[in-house]
């Protein structure tokens, strides 16, 4: 196992009616912007609930942050926290709205120009406001990292950054807000998740036993309550399950001292800054191809996780390899998130941005062990079609 730090500081408030208990995370003095989405906060009473767990306080909102947060609507926001002298964002929605909200709190202070945050992966920041999180969509793990990815409308660039300073300082996990979520949406936050989890744990044998059976407890449990989560909307148990795995997933605590990947994402992003698809789509369609095209690589690991994950135990390496890699695709397909680009109408013509993107943004050696080269990838994407 490598040496590691860990730190992380964000306080959860986990369980039915926590919204109530908002009030005690906020200074009394704060000037507090709320920040939503498309409005199915408004429409489901959420923002009406967090709203009335703070009386007296002095509250602005901000709505309409997209999926895959865009730098033009972000700014537009930092435009009215300036003129308001707001000192503390509360941000009441899924992935996109927190990642958006965490550019918010760190451009807000910002003097220089504010995407330099974004192109330096973070690196320039140095003051950020403090904010919170009222989760309605479990998937990317947001409301309990530091890490955020931001979209460039005009450059058609989509690109992650992170701080210590971007945790959030609360985040409520109420599993209950979640009923009402379409199955769509459900069937990408388990991919998600799920892929986050695999990022962080099939790359190569580090003996990090406790990470591993972890990293193995999660996938596990996605595999058994997923399904149900569609099926059965209002399961209590199923949903908080899911929820406090998607956080899990990506608060850190599986990563230390352990090699993490990243290559799916990397590449996903730029599908998604081309296409405008989900971004777990692009995940669920890129992972089977990478983890087929890097086996070797990852075998020792790959043959773990159809061992312990999928209960794989007979045939050679490579027969077993595959059972895994399918068992993976089969999974992703149950939740109804389909898995090749020919399912979003999408064809080969699109590699070839995908690789410029790549080039342009200087991600020409991706991975655990940095060996996946944009030649490598472009014989993955092809493998996606």
């Amino acid at each position: 196992m490598k040496n590691f730090s860990f730190y992380n500081p964000t306080k959860i408030l986990f369980g039915e009616g926590r919204i109530k208990d908002i009030a005690g995370e906020i200074p009394r003095e704060s000037k507090i912007l709320v920040t939503y989405g498309g409005g199915s906060v408004k429409r489901n009473g959420i923002f009406d609930e967090v709203i009335a767990a703070l009386p007296g306080y002095n509250i602005r909102e901000f709505g309409g942050i997209e999926p895959n947060p865009s730098f033009e609507t972000l700014m537009q926001c930092v435009e009215v926290v300036r003129k308001n002298n707001i000192d503390f964002l509360v941000a009441v929605g899924g992935g996109s709205v927190i990642d958006g909200t965490k550019f918010i709190a760190a451009a807000a202070l910002y003097e220089g120009e504010p995407w330099d945050i974004v192109k330096t992966y973070g690196k320039v920041i140095k003051r950020a406001l403090p904010f919170g999180t009222v989760l309605t969509l479990p998937a990317t793990g947001s409301e309990m990292n530091n890490g955020a990815v931001i979209t460039h409308r005009a450059s058609r660039t989509k690109l992650p950054f992170m701080h210590p300073l971007l945790y959030p300082e609360f985040s409520i996990l109420d599993p209950t807000k979640t009923y009402t979520l379409p199955p769509e949406q459900i069937g990408n936050g388990v991919v998600d998740t799920f892929v986050h989890i695999v990022e962080q744990y099939l790359t190569y044998p580090a003996n990090g036993k406790v990470q591993d059976r972890f990293a193995e407890g999660l996938l596990l449990t996605l595999i058994e309550e997923g399904p149900k989560a569609i099926g059965q909307p209002t399961d209590y148990d199923v949903r908080a399950n899911l929820m406090w795995c998607a956080t899990l997933g990506l608060n850190g605590l599986i990563g230390v001292g352990v090699p993490q990947d990243w290559a799916t994402h990397m590449v996903g992003h730029e599908l998604t800054a081309l296409k405008g698809l989900d971004h777990a789509k692009t995940l669920a369609v890129v992972l089977p191809a990478m983890l087929d095209s890097r086996r070797e690589d990852k075998k020792e690991k790959l043959l773990q996780y159809a061992r312990r994950v999928w209960g794989i135990q007979t045939g050679d390496d490579d027969e077993r390899i595959d059972a895994a890699i399918r068992k993976t695709r089969e999974f992703f397909e149950i939740m109804q998130v389909p898995t090749r680009l020919c399912d979003y109408n999408i064809s080969a013509d699109i590699i070839p941005a995908i690789i410029e993107q790549l080039k342009t943004h200087h991600m020409n050696r991706l991975g655990e062990k940095m060996d996946v080269t944009p030649e490598l990838v472009e014989s993955i994407l092809e493998k996606c079609l």
